[in-house]
């Protein structure tokens, strides 16, 4: 059989790790089974094995190679704008993105853009719409999924049409992340729009604090920044605590200014778009680490 162009590319990316190479295939043609079995095998060790303790933690070893991280709108516009190659780490962006494997800031070609349906969606008897919203930046990714990702609608989109379906989902209280996977070279380059409903990263990350001795595992980790509140503009609408739906950092009891729970915030900024006061604002948080603000880690790391 005749191997496709972007086969060949992935295998020639990850080098003398063919292991990395076949699983990087598989993740993506069937991205749907993968994570369908993913989530099921995780919903069980949660049932029946949280409790026991181990000395070696096999979930270490899926999740410090699986990571989100949560970017801004700004930050994603910034991505999605590129005109330029963009490789950065891993010796120097711990602070951005400090995992242990896959640490790299790498957009080549970034102008070349697919999206494809979520494989999160369509594991969900009743998935948000639309479905067709996990964006590839880069060559690399995004014409793996064109060649072998017909299934799941894939297709080349502008930069532009990248960030109607970002501003989409934000307008839906959706947060945008950002991935880094061994799988996938270690690299960035994949950019989700995130439901807590359907996501199975999240229901992955909910699951993992639950087993015993996760503590220091994370999937998922905040943007960098985190929220400022000016309670003289608040009016105490609530609508705050509506859009953040996924991790709960804002509570409000009647007739009281709003409640922000700071170590729960992943600093998406959905509260602040939605605030019509305008009574809040991002400000960048050393103890969240550093955003994937790509002017910012260019300067940063450059």
């Amino acid at each position: 059989m005749k191997l496709k162009k972007s086969t060949k590319n992935i295998i020639k990316m990850h080098g003398w790790r063919l292991d990395r190479a076949i699983h990087n295939f598989v993740y993506f043609a069937y991205y749907d089974i993968y994570i369908r079995y993913f989530l099921a095998a995780g919903r069980l060790v949660v049932k029946y094995l949280r409790k026991v303790p181990y000395i070696v933690k096999p979930w270490e070893m899926i999740f410090n190679r699986y990571h989100g991280k949560v970017i801004t709108q700004e930050d994603a516009k910034k991505i999605l704008t590129l005109k330029e190659d963009v490789v950065l780490g891993p010796d120097r962006t711990e602070r951005i993105i400090p995992f242990k494997y896959a640490n790299q800031i790498i957009l080549k070609e970034p102008e070349y853009i697919a999206v494809m349906d979520c494989a999160c969606r369509m594991s969900r008897e009743n998935p948000c719409q639309p479905v067709n919203t996990c964006i590839a930046v880069g060559r690399m990714t995004a014409e793996f999924w064109l060649e072998h990702g017909e299934k799941f609608h894939a297709r080349k989109i502008t930069q532009e049409e990248a960030l109607k379906i970002m501003s989409d989902a934000h307008e839906k209280g959706m947060i945008t992340t950002a991935w880094f996977k061994v799988a996938t070279g270690g690299r960035t380059g994949v950019i989700c729009q995130c439901c807590s409903c359907c996501c199975g990263a999240i229901e992955a990350d909910r699951m993992v604090k639950q087993l015993e001795g996760s503590e220091d595992v994370g999937i998922i980790i905040p943007s960098g920044y985190t929220v400022e509140i000016d309670y003289d503009k608040c009016t105490a609408c609530g609508t705050c605590v509506e859009v953040c739906n996924i991790y709960h950092a804002m509570s409000l009891k009647e007739g009281e200014k709003p409640v922000y729970n700071v170590d729960l915030c992943k600093g998406c900024g959905v509260c602040v778009e939605k605030c019509e006061q305008q009574a809040r604002k991002l400000v960048m948080d050393g103890s969240k680490g550093y955003p994937l603000d790509i002017d910012f880690a260019k300067e940063l790391l450059g």
